[in-house]
């Protein structure tokens, strides 16, 4: 099967180590296949499971980078429902361990995150990405911006009703933008053209919707210094 020409990266998806559905390798081959040149998974993290989440997670990722020349797999985690205050310290405790990546339960308008978690993540600068970050204010938005920190347009259902909200307000601020797709489950992966759709229906203009798709992931990239 011919890969697209143009290739897309994913910062947000779930494997059975937490509450998805698929092995990471199993993962890995499917958005391969799909139109990917990177993805990170970030499953569900507190403190009673990140060392075991991260540990097997780099081991996937190791062992991927053995078989694959021209995809990566970012070991990640999606820090879930904990207390603002406890962010900055699960964030730096997260890649001491080894995560490459640290994403943050933003606060969803369809689940009962606690008030304040979208402001403590844009603030420090150990988080690398907020997960649909709902209704989040300017100056949640203007801290990330300052923090290089970026928010997350999504495909997933009831997550996705914040996406037009926080596509304007980074436009007009000027923070990053990058589409995911929270995947559990093999329904849930991204295409290219449906990241486009994701971005175009969020408000952007066609060129905006590029540069979030295609652009935008190298910056995260960069960032993480991949």
């Amino acid at each position: 099967m011919p890969l697209p020409s143009r290739r897309i990266c994913d910062f947000h998806m779930h494997s059975l180590i937490s509450d998805g559905e698929l092995l990471p390798a199993e993962i890995v081959r499917r958005t391969y296949v799909l139109g990917h040149r990177a993805v990170a998974i970030t499953d569900h993290t507190d403190p009673s499971n990140m060392q075991h989440v991260i540990s097997s997670l780099v081991r996937a990722s190791e062992f991927i980078s053995k078989y694959y020349s021209d995809f990566q797999l970012i070991p990640g985690v999606e820090l879930t429902h904990v207390p603002p205050k406890s962010i900055p310290s699960l964030a730096r405790e997260a890649k001491r361990y080894g995560a490459k990546i640290v994403v943050v339960h933003g606060e969803s308008p369809v689940e009962p995150v606690q008030e304040g978690t979208d402001g403590a993540a844009c603030s420090c600068s150990d988080v690398d990405l907020i997960a649909h970050p709902g209704y989040i204010s300017r100056e949640a938005v203007e801290r990330a911006r300052e923090n290089g920190i970026f928010l997350e347009l999504t495909s997933r259902g009831g997550h996705c009703l914040g996406n037009g909200h926080v596509a304007r307000l980074a436009r007009r601020i000027g923070a990053h933008l990058v589409v995911d797709s929270d995947a559990h489950d093999i329904g849930d992966l991204l295409t290219p053209k449906i990241a486009m759709g994701v971005a175009h229906s969020s408000g952007l203009t066609k060129a905006e919707a590029e540069r979030v798709v295609y652009d935008n992931p190298s910056l995260v990239m960069k960032r993480l210094n991949l």
